[in-house]
């Protein structure tokens, strides 16, 4: 079914939003004269699968919530509309700083052409884009992430987890940021216990076939991948994780989460004595310090990449059976210290 596109407006009840929903998917109109947009705060545009993907998006929300609370902002989130055009990308962000919203970011790699285009039209307003460091502008912010450095650490945990001595990885679609998180996971295993099968699989060859929004084809995936042996499968695939996740919970074992930390999502509650662990990107961090910094009159630009080493990617220990495996946690404790020192270097492909 195709999803109707929406606006979620965080903050305070009564920002001055008009909201407009066109073909070309939701856009938003503000009656506030130039002179209050300083106070308007952020504007996130969210990746597929939108808000509620308890992963990507949703550590999104959760640092534009932050800044609303601490600055007393009327920020606004924008969801994506099915099948989408980059030209559909570019008018939502453009209307998003024609109205004053500062920051203005785009969550996901899928943003980078309208943000590259309409941040050289507006350079008095900072621009962030998530996964993305293709370009640079004196007013932009590539986001990025050693996302294959947390994913070693889920490949560790998932080689001292196993007992079938076979492991899975799902990514929701066959790009180059996906191919980070897959190398870094197999990397990981191999590094940890020899002989352990990595079976991997992608769900789409592009975004647009639903590779990160659907969750039926994470847990049909994930199907195939334990009627094959698989006792722990690591998704990397957005909204379509979900289902990954359904599917270990159905069959008694583990699945590693992604980006968020999954154990502690609402929507996951009754999996979650499944989820072994998750590996985390601090979008949340990324989002709440670059709102700050214009807030602060000292706009961040350029790359700013997350690490293990500066809190960027870490391994959630939220499940109290992984936190108290004391051969999981060294494991991935020594892998940890390997690669903040430099001995060991992780693949991306």
């Amino acid at each position: 079914m195709r999803r109707v596109s929406r606006i979620a407006v965080a903050g305070v009840a009564t920002a001055a939003l008009a909201v407009t929903v066109s073909a070309c998917g939701s856009s938003s109109s503000s009656s506030s004269s130039s002179s209050s947009n300083k106070d308007l705060g952020l504007a996130l545009a969210y990746d597929v699968g939108g808000k509620g993907d308890q992963s990507f998006n949703d550590a999104a929300t959760a640092g534009l919530d932050k800044a609303d609370k601490e600055f007393g902002y009327k920020s606004t989130a924008v969801e994506p509309q099915d099948g989408e055009s980059d030209a559909d990308k570019t008018q939502r962000l453009e209307t998003l700083a024609k109205q004053g919203y500062n920051p203005v970011i785009g969550v996901g790699f899928a943003y980078a052409p309208a943000v590259k285009e309409v941040a050289a039209k507006y350079p008095k307003t900072t621009f962030g884009i998530v996964d993305d460091n293709s370009f640079t502008a004196k007013n932009v912010a590539n986001l990025v992430f050693h996302e294959e450095q947390a994913s070693y650490l889920a490949g560790v945990a998932a080689a001292k987890a196993t007992k079938s001595n076979t492991v899975g990885f799902i990514g929701g679609v066959d790009v180059p940021l996906i191919h980070k998180f897959e190398a870094g996971f197999k990397q990981g295993v191999q590094d940890t216990k020899k002989g352990v099968s990595v079976k991997s699989q992608y769900l789409t060859e592009t975004a647009a076939e639903g590779g990160f929004s659907s969750p039926d084809k994470g847990e049909s995936a994930a199907e195939g991948q334990i009627d094959a042996g698989a006792d722990v499968v690591y998704a990397a695939a957005g909204l379509s994780g979900q289902g990954v996740i359904k599917a270990a919970s159905a069959h008694k074992i583990w699945a590693i989460g992604v980006d968020s930390d999954q154990y502690k999502q609402d929507a996951l509650a009754k999996y979650k004595d499944s989820i072994l662990t998750s590996a985390m990107k601090n979008v949340e961090g990324a989002v709440y310090t670059l709102a700050k910094s214009v807030h602060d009159g000292k706009p961040e630009t350029g790359e700013i990449r997350g690490s293990l080493a500066n809190g960027g990617v870490s391994l959630s220990d939220s499940n109290p059976k992984f936190a108290a495996d004391t051969a999981i946690q060294d494991a991935v404790k020594k892998a940890e210290e390997g690669i903040k020192a430099g001995t060991i270097t992780v693949k991306t492909s």
